[in-house]
């Protein structure tokens, strides 16, 4: 197990004739033979899940999106690619070398739940990627895959919530990142209807309007449709396993001796695929922590063996996430761990809700008290970090309660590290192979503002 390979080879696919020349095209032209209906069941079947964090059923967010019929409104697709997770460069690294399985899932996605226009939405740092978007959106609109489909890349802004759906949908209408009350398949792009959202849209007039139902999916897992269309369900599901079928690309960075990105089969052990990529920590050194981003509780380094699965990773109380592994060696100090999570996510709340941008403000502040004074109320601790998703519009405050409250259990007992100056932040670029960190992240204030 572990080298199967769906999306990644081992050259870069330069054009649209070298996609085709290893069976690029071959999902649209399944779905031209057997229909939208045929399409839905396959993807249903399939079992994919989202790769980008939640592990949602795709079959099932499309099929709810189709459902409604004309009186929803229109459809719209969109490709989410902001990619602002910590420790992960998987989606960008996909674009790099192969944007065409990508636009091919969304060109199939266009057709099965009829949307007019499609959406790439990436940051617009992401130059190299944007570059290779457009050639490829170019060659591929003049072979025919568009038919009838505006397709734009939307360039957004560096804050961590603009990979939130809803947040996103934002963007694309020239907002701020700001999650809206309700998600894409209820309320979708260019409703007239209400948003609850930081904007009300563009009128509060919307009898006789549709919900515009919108269906959001992240680049990797788009990527994985042609192959499922075109091969069919059975042959994905040899692949992974029964509750995780399928690849997955996978990150790792952090105290290892070399980053990278590479493809696994769902259920390779998480060691194996830091030793693979990474080789492993530095001799003397011992894995302590695994962070999967900031949206689950850490991996302990005795659990190095579980499988990459969903299903594997919940049930020892961590998760798998995007598959971006940040590894810390037992140099790490859990309060300092702690402290550098909770900061990244109190800055990067847009503050629409007070108890996630007051909570994570005040569990940061504690934590970093407790990193200069070595003494936890973990009394004070934990019922703050009780109350700061309180009426929440997106997950980030229960990510906090679930990082810092995984790490809290070695505060209790008393595993100390040496001080690290850790920062945890978005990938920048990968250069000589090892991952370059937004270093810039270190002076943002909690307004998104940063020093002259």
């Amino acid at each position: 197990m572990g080298r199967r390979r769906i999306l990644l080879s081992d050259e870069q696919v330069l054009g649209l004739d070298a996609y085709e020349s290893r069976g690029g095209g071959a999902g649209l032209r399944a779905l031209a033979d057997r229909g939208p209906e045929r399409a839905l069941d396959e993807l249903e079947l399939s079992g994919l899940r989202g790769r980008g964090g939640a592990g949602f059923p795709t079959g099932l967010k499309w099929r709810s999106i189709v459902a409604g019929g004309p009186s929803a409104g229109e459809r719209f697709v969109v490709a989410n690619g902001a990619e602002g997770e910590p420790g992960t460069f998987k989606d960008r690294y996909l674009l790099r070398n192969n944007p065409y399985s990508m636009l091919e899932g969304l060109a199939i996605s266009a057709a099965v739940v009829g949307a007019r226009r499609a959406y790439v939405a990436v940051k617009a740092s992401f130059a190299a990627e944007i570059e290779r978007l457009s050639d490829a959106i170019v060659e591929t609109a003049g072979a025919g895959w568009w038919p009838e489909v505006e397709v734009s890349i939307v360039g957004g802004p560096e804050e961590y919530l603009f990979g939130e759906e809803k947040a996103l949908l934002e963007v694309i209408e020239g907002e701020d990142p700001l999650p809206r009350q309700f998600p894409p398949y209820v309320y979708g792009l260019f409703t007239t209807s209400p948003q609850m959202g930081w904007s009300a849209g563009r009128s509060l007039d919307h009898r006789d309007q549709g919900a515009n139902p919108t269906l959001v999916n992240n680049i990797e897992t788009l990527a994985n449709v042609p192959a499922i269309i075109a091969r069919g369900c059975e042959w994905f599901r040899s692949i992974g396993t029964a509750e995780s079928p399928g690849t997955l690309l996978c990150t790792i960075s952090g105290d290892t001796n070399r980053h990278g990105v590479d493809e696994f089969e769902m259920g390779t052990p998480v060691g194996e695929i830091v030793d693979t990529i990474g080789g492993g920590v530095a001799d003397g050194r011992a894995t302590r922590y695994l962070l999967s981003g900031v949206s689950n509780p850490v991996l302990r380094g005795e659990l190095l063996n579980t499988p990459a699965s969903h299903e594997a990773l919940s049930a020892v109380g961590a998760g798998l996430g995007t598959g971006g592994f940040m590894v810390f060696d037992d140099r790490t100090d859990p309060i300092e761990l702690a402290h550098a999570v909770s900061r990244f996510l109190w800055i990067e709340s847009c503050g629409q809700c007070p108890a996630c941008k007051l909570g994570c403000e005040h569990v940061t502040l504690l934590l970093g008290d407790a990193i200069n004074t070595r003494r936890v109320d973990l009394g004070v601790l934990s019922a703050r970090l009780n109350t700061v998703n309180d009426a929440a519009r997106c997950y980030l405050p229960t990510q906090e309660q679930q990082v810092v409250g995984s790490l809290l259990v070695d505060v209790r007992d008393d595993v100390v590290g040496q001080r690290r100056n850790l920062l945890i932040a978005p990938i920048s670029d990968l250069v000589d192979g090892r991952f370059v960190l937004a270093e810039r992240h270190r002076s943002k204030r909690p307004d998104w503002t940063y020093p002259d």
